[in-house]
């Protein structure tokens, strides 16, 4: 077994977030003896955003791209590689303001390819990472599950799904902003999650 561990917050120290996805990535390890975990922290590793020299190398085919361009397609293809070596993807996910971070967005614009991981069908897309599960942890100032200002789990839905990661379970820690005994809390209810997604 292959998993995958993406860090998306922009701190590499002290993240809320990759505690729980450590604590996951953990879990998953003890339970399948022998398999190996490759950790890719979106911080320590930048991955560029996706602009428009990028979009020209994209749209260029292969043995026509210059060296820069092929260089810049080649980052993308690595983040690809891993995804789809991968048999469980492990994100921690924090929130700012209402969303996901700039460094998760940005992995999954490298990601996201046509023909490669989905593809456009008469019938609509269909994604071509199927077959892999997926843990999240989610970690918030506030309290937002399943109210009107949590806007990361539609987008996180949308994304997977459109990948064709539709086997996807979320863990959360919330309260973080609101004081050491809401901490306590928080990381205590995360635990807790993750026992019961883990069993």
């Amino acid at each position: 077994m292959n998993i995958l561990q993406i860090n998306s917050s922009a701190r590499s120290t002290g993240s809320a977030s990759t505690r729980l996805a450590d604590a996951l990535s953990a879990r998953v390890l003890a339970a399948n003896p022998g398999a190996t975990l490759v950790r890719r922290d979106l911080a320590a590793q930048p991955h560029p955003v996706l602009d428009e020299a990028t979009l020209q190398a994209l749209f260029t085919p292969a043995d026509q791209r210059s060296a820069e361009q092929a260089a810049r397609v080649a980052l993308d293809d690595a983040l690809i590689a891993q995804v789809q070596a991968a048999d469980v993807i492990v994100v921690g996910a924090p929130m700012y303001n209402f969303g996901i971070t700039v460094q998760l967005k940005s992995w999954f614009d490298a990601i996201a390819r046509a023909n490669v991981t989905f593809k456009y069908t008469e019938n609509g897309p269909v994604g071509l990472l199927s077959g892999k599960k997926v843990y999240v942890g989610l970690s918030r100032g506030g309290m937002h599950r399943n109210g009107p200002t949590d806007s990361q789990v539609p987008f996180l839905n949308t994304m997977f799904g459109f990948l064709g990661l539709s086997d996807v379970q979320y863990v959360y820690s919330e309260g973080m902003g609101m004081g050491p005994d809401a901490v306590a809390k928080a990381q205590a209810q995360a635990d807790a999650e993750i026992n019961a997604v883990l069993v």
